[in-house]
């Protein structure tokens, strides 16, 4: 006899409520049926940070952002350079800088208060129809329908979905509706994704213990490893580049802003060429440049290596960039890929330290 929805529902809540993950943002279902509730802005928080980022890298990521500004009005009150900082390594750039825009819109135009529905919720800078319906459902229980790729490969595989992805969305969004709970609407998006994130997983899926293991159609008919169906993969282009990483006697470092459009926007960087197949030099100054090594990186839709080249600068203002001192130059601060370039240029740019007498 064939499960129904409803009894489907009420399996994935059964189970959520003694197999739920416990994360710093989240208000756990006992706690919940005790009368507390989420805080929005952490939810929304952790909400902007695991988009294309693992749960593992985003924890001590949120927990250093809510320490420094335990709430969204201390959010929106930062300097863009202290948020970009601290949101070094996390990677997509944008998303940092749409937080600040969407935590400043919250205090300008709401009172400091997110809204708790998905209309008002979208209408906020940088918040897409995914993110609004997370936020409405998990911190206001509205019954909003929330899908991430977790949701995705559990709707395909519970429906047997043969339909390829990305065309395969809006079934999967259809079959996610019909399921979704009415009564705990919220428990119940933090019920799927932890279903797919522990359980339902993209390989080896553990369907012995799956609270869905019955009424699963590709459990059935023995294709959970096919589902969901991806196009094939196209292969990646490999750009190249320069990077110029300079010092001058004092020991201080050649930076520079990056523009805010583009990728690293808005990021403390070095200054560099273009990133192609034929990249033109472009030193920042005039100098002995010499190249030390290499960095290479991928970001989502290419390769990139970059040629490190290092020199001693004079204390004249160089063309592009400026200098920082010593002291206030925090390798952390720099995304992933200036990081590295740091990391091969370092080395080859040690400063000698006057002794003290004695």
């Amino acid at each position: 006899m064939r499960v129904t929805e409803t009894e489907m529902t009420d399996a994935l809540l059964d189970w959520y409520d003694r197999h739920a993950r416990i994360m710093p943002w989240r208000t756990g279902p006992a706690e919940r049926s005790a009368g507390a509730r989420p805080d929005p802005y952490r939810v929304w928080l952790s909400e902007v940070m695991l988009q294309q980022t693992t749960v593992a890298a985003v924890k001590k990521y949120h927990d250093r952002f809510t320490a420094l500004w335990p709430t969204v009005a201390d959010l929106a009150a930062a300097s863009d350079a202290d948020v970009m900082a601290e949101w070094a390594g996390l990677g997509y750039y944008a998303r940092a800088r749409n937080l600040l825009k969407c935590a400043r819109a919250v205090v300008a135009d709401h009172e400091g208060r997110f809204p708790d529905k998905h209309d008002a919720l979208i209408a906020l800078p940088g918040i897409g129809p995914y993110t609004a319906a997370a936020v409405a459902a998990i911190a206001f229980d509205r019954p909003e329908t929330v899908v991430d790729g977790n949701v995705e490969r559990v709707m395909s595989r519970l429906y047997d979905v043969e339909t390829p992805m990305p065309a395969a969305k809006p079934e999967l969004v259809a079959h996610a509706a019909r399921l979704t709970s009415r009564a705990r609407p919220g428990d119940h998006a933090q019920a799927v994704m932890d279903l797919g994130a522990t359980i339902c997983t993209p390989r080896r899926p553990a369907c012995g213990i799956c609270p869905l293991r019955d009424p699963c159609l590709a459990r059935l008919h023995g294709t959970q490893a096919e589902r969901p169906v991806k196009p094939p993969k196209k292969a990646k282009p490999h750009r190249r580049g320069y990077a110029y990483v300079g010092r001058s006697a004092k020991g201080d470092w050649l930076v520079e802003t990056r523009p805010n459009k583009g990728l690293l926007g808005g990021m403390l960087g070095f200054p560099g060429s273009d990133w192609s197949d034929e990249p033109q030099p472009a030193p920042p100054a005039p100098a002995a440049w010499r190249e030390v090594g290499e960095a290479t990186h991928t970001f989502t839709h290419f390769h990139l290596t970059l040629s490190v080249m290092v020199a001693e600068l004079p204390p004249s203002n160089p063309e592009r960039g400026h200098f920082m001192a010593a002291d206030a130059f925090r390798p952390a601060a720099l995304p992933t890929l200036m990081r590295k370039v740091h990391d091969a240029a370092a080395p080859h740019l040690s400063v000698e330290r006057p002794r003290a007498a004695g």
